[in-house]
C-alpha cells in the first residue's frame, strides 16, 4: 500500500531558472543512473526476498520508496528551473515567443538552437520534467538489474550507487545555484548511505561469496594470465593471496605455452590453494541444499498470502483500545 505525502523529503529550492541545467538534470530523473532506475530496481529485487529474508524486503523497500521521494525532488527542482518556459509556451498569441522568428535571420537561429538545445522542454512537453534522460532518450526497463540472488542484487546496488554519487557529483559542477546545489548535496549524500546499508546487509549473509550455490573450480580460481607485454603491472590483483578464497595468485606470465603444456588447461593441476575439486563439488551440495531450504522452507503451498492483514489489524485494535 502508497500513499503520497506532499511534503518532500528535502526541501527542494532554485535561486532563479535555469531551463538549460533543468535539461542537465534530466539525467538524475529518467537516465540510466537515475532516482526512477533506482527506485524500480530496489522494489523488484524485494519480491524474491519477501519469504526467505524478510528483513531484506523491508529494506529494499524503504530504500525504494525513498528513491520515489527522490524522484519527486529531482522533478520538482527541474520544474522550477523551467521557470516560465510552461506559461509562455502556453500563450498562442501575439506574446507567444515563436513571434521572435518573425524578428530576423538572428532571432529565428537562436530559437532553433534554443528548440535543439532542449527540445522536450520547448516542444513535447512544455514546462515540465519528462522521463527522459538529457538527450531525450526514454526511461528504459533495461536499466534494471534484477537476479533474484540477494548477494548479486546486493553487489549491483552498491555500483548502482557509486554511479549515481558519480553523477551528482558532476552535476555539481553545472550549477551555481546555492539552493541547487544543496539539493544536490543532499542527494549525492544519500547515495553513500545506502550504498553502506546494502554492503551491511550483504555482511549478514554468509557465505555470500560466490553468489550462487556452484563452487568454482581450484584449478582455474587463482590464476592471472599475462595477456600483454611491455611495462608489466604487479599488485594484489595477481600476487599475494586472493582477496575472498585466500587463495595464493598464479601469475601465468607465458599463456600460450602454459595452455599447450596443460591441453588447453584441462589436465592443469590445481596450485597455490588448500581447496581441492572434491571440497569442491562436497560444498556444492551443502550450499544447493541451504538456498532449497532457506526458499522453500518459507513458502507455504496453501492458502497462500502476502501479508497479514488480519493479524495487523488486530493488533491496531488492541494498541488503540489501550
Amino acid at each position: 500500500m502508497f500513499y503520497h505525502v506532499k511534503d518532500l523529503q528535502f526541501n527542494a529550492r532554485v535561486s532563479q531558472p535555469d531551463p538549460r541545467f533543468a535539461r542537465i538534470l534530466l539525467e538524475a530523473f529518467g537516465g540510466a543512473n537515475g532516482e526512477l532506475k533506482s527506485a524500480m530496481q530496489y522494489f523488484v529485487q524485494a519480491f524474491s526476498c519477501h519469504n526467505p529474508y524478510p528483513d531484506k524486503y523491508d529494506m529494499l523497500m524503504d530504500i525504494a520508496a525513498e528513491e520515489l521521494g527522490h524522484l519527486e525532488i529531482v522533478g520538482a527542482t527541474i520544474q522550477m528551473l523551467l521557470g516560465s518556459v510552461g506559461g509562455e509556451m502556453k500563450d498562442a498569441v501575439e506574446t507567444m515567443e515563436i513571434n521572435k522568428m518573425m524578428e530576423g535571420k538572428a532571432a529565428k537561429e537562436e530559437f532553433i538552437h534554443q528548440a535543439f538545445t532542449f527540445p522536450h522542454f520547448l516542444v513535447v512537453s512544455p514546462g515540465s520534467p519528462t522521463l527522459t534522460d538529457s538527450n531525450g532518450n526514454p526511461w528504459c526497463a533495461s536499466y534494471i538489474s534484477a537476479n533474484a540472488d540477494l548477494t548479486v542484487d546486493l553487489r549491483s546496488n552498491m555500483a548502482g550507487e557509486c554511479r549515481a554519487k558519480i553523477g551528482y557529483e558532476n552535476l555539481l559542477k553545472f550549477t551555481d545555484d546555492p539552493l541547487v546545489r544543496e539539493s544536490l548535496m543532499f542527494l549525492m549524500t544519500r547515495e553513500v548511505t545506502h550504498y553502506q546499508q546494502f554492503e551491511a546487509a550483504l555482511e549478514t549473509i554468509q557465505p555470500n561469496f560466490p553468489p550462487g550455490a556452484l563452487q568454482t573450480s581450484p584449478k582455474y580460481s587463482n590464476l592471472y594470465f599475462n595477456f600483454s607485454k611491455g611495462n608489466d603491472a604487479r599488485g594484489p590483483w595477481n600476487e599475494g593471496l586472493s582477496t575472498q578464497l585466500k587463495e595464493e595468485w598464479q601469475y601465468i606470465d607465458k599463456p600460450l605455452e602454459e595452455v599447450r603444456r596443460t591441453n588447453g588447461l584441462v589436465e592443469r593441476e590445481p596450485e597455490g590453494t588448500e581447496r581441492t575439486e572434491k571440497d569442491m563439488r562436497k560444498k556444492d551440495r551443502e550450499m544447493s541444499k541451504k538456498n532449497s531450504e532457506e526458499v522453500l522452507g518459507s513458502i507455504d503451498d496453501k492458502n497462500m498470502q502476502w501479508c497479514k492483514c488480519n493479524s495487523d489489524k488486530k493488533e491496531f485494535e488492541e494498541e488503540e483500545l489501550g
